[in-house]
């Protein structure tokens, strides 16, 4: 007969052990071992299974292209790889309070204008709350169902009733089973919620929204596996501060991977940014020192950015390093790289560099950008303000070639740039035919001097 066991399983990464420790010995998380009760199965022979008509031969199998559910949002579908696909499971993960039950309400509105019918399951607020948020909006659909439940049961016979084609689930760590003892949110609650949901979506054919909440770490909460069972996984990033929001898919199996779209809050609700490269630099300082236009490649998508370099006379013992949207050790990479093939004395500086808009960009197409900025900060020479700059700095002082430079410098023309400072590995390759914008190619940093100031 099967007994009941009892196990005591990390709540931050789903290692589990037969007794309780104050601190995981996976993770290294403190107090996360919360006591879980399972059940054992009882071993026995394999039941013989007549499994003919499951296998079949790799050339036997027909593929057709899923069908696309296109939101009309062109930031939105173009992070789930052109639109949602029939029978989807979609994760959406964001810090609290970022905008994630905002954005699904919007889609919500977006997709019932296409005669698809919605149920918005919250399992945090009361239908009031969703009402109030959804007049703010002006979100008024006769195809959006909504709920206020956390129990799965109920939860399953309001799907029968409404057959929705699209499934909204706010959120996965605050509904529960009564098949599992734990509490909501614990591992095992919400890896067979995601796996009762995962079949609904596939048998059924409703695309289906699941919306995680993120540790303190930054990483979505629950099992590592949750992450492994869902089709796409979104991120949903943005500083409190900033108007500005960017929804990345870290996972897609129906599309591109690190994609991204552009979201901006505003008084009634959130706004896709359709030209996000003229957004960002629609602030851009003119005639400053310290300031130029660099390239970044998200996804498939080029972006431009405004990056500021500030170099004051340090007043500490320890000249200070403050970045903000750039890798602070390949800053100082790249100030190692000044001071000995430029002859700059950065010790006696304090650098301050940032990418203006609220942006986070790590990627080394941005380098050639910093190290121009920096100098134009300590000499005091400005820019030109239609000059963009692209490429990798090594540290012996040459200029690497960086990927995607066509789309890049495509996206600098059209914004109006006349002239781009590229790696000339990458200008060996160019057909210049194809670009108004001048490509200027460098191979050594110290060509930077020649060619800019």
């Amino acid at each position: 007969m099967a007994k009941n066991k009892s196990r005591y399983v990390c709540q931050n990464c789903g290692y589990s052990v037969s007794k309780w420790m104050g601190k995981c010995p996976s993770c290294e998380s403190w107090n996360t071992l919360v006591e879980e009760i399972e059940e054992s199965r009882s071993s026995g022979a394999i039941k013989k299974r007549d499994v003919s008509n499951k296998i079949y031969k790799v050339s036997d199998i027909e593929t057709t292209e899923g069908e696309r559910i296109r939101s009309g949002i062109e930031e939105f579908d173009r992070v789930l790889g052109g639109g949602l696909i029939k029978g989807s499971l979609v994760l959406v993960g964001g810090d609290p309070g970022i905008g994630k039950s905002t954005l699904l309400l919007k889609t919500c509105d977006a997709y019932s204008k296409i005669k698809k019918n919605i149920l918005y399951v919250s399992a945090e607020e009361s239908l009031r709350q969703i009402k109030l948020r959804a007049e703010r909006m002006n979100v008024i659909s006769d195809s959006l169902y909504l709920m206020a439940e956390n129990d799965l049961d109920i939860v399953l016979n309001g799907i029968e009733n409404i057959k929705p084609d699209i499934l909204i689930l706010d959120s996965i760590q605050t509904l529960h089973t009564e098949t599992i003892s734990s509490a909501p949110g614990s591992v095992s609650q919400v890896r067979e919620l995601t796996n009762v949901f995962m079949k609904i979506a596939k048998t059924k054919g409703i695309s289906t929204f699941i919306v995680g909440h993120v540790t303190k770490q930054g990483m979505l909460a629950g099992p590592k596996v949750l992450e492994h069972m869902v089709d796409t996984v979104l991120y949903f990033e943005g500083d409190g501060q900033n108007q500005y929001r960017i929804i990345r898919a870290v996972k897609n199996r129906f599309g591109s991977t690190n994609e991204v779209g552009i979201f901006e809050m505003v008084d009634s609700g959130i706004e896709a940014v359709k030209n996000p490269s003229a957004s960002l630099l629609s602030e851009r300082s003119l005639d400053a020192s310290g300031t130029v236009v660099v390239t970044s490649v998200e996804g498939t998508r080029p972006m431009m950015h405004e990056l500021q370099a500030l170099m004051t006379p340090t007043s500490y013992g320890v000249p200070r390093r403050l970045t903000t949207g750039i890798d602070q050790n390949r800053l100082l990479m790249i100030l190692a790289v000044l001071e000995k093939y430029l002859n700059v004395q950065v010790q006696f500086f304090d650098c301050y560099a940032n990418v203006a808009g609220g942006m986070s960009v790590k990627e080394p197409g941005l380098d050639l950008g910093i190290l121009a900025a920096i100098y134009s900060s300590i000499q005091g020479d400005v820019i030109g303000n239609d000059w963009v700059l692209i490429g990798e700095v090594g540290l012996t002082g040459e200029i690497r070639s960086v990927t995607h430079l066509e789309r890049r410098l495509k996206e600098a023309e059209q914004l109006g740039f006349n002239y781009a400072l590229i790696p000339n590995k990458n200008l060996d390759r160019l057909d210049l035919n194809k670009f108004k914008i001048k490509p200027i190619g460098i191979s050594r940093v110290e060509e930077i001097v020649e060619k800019l100031f």
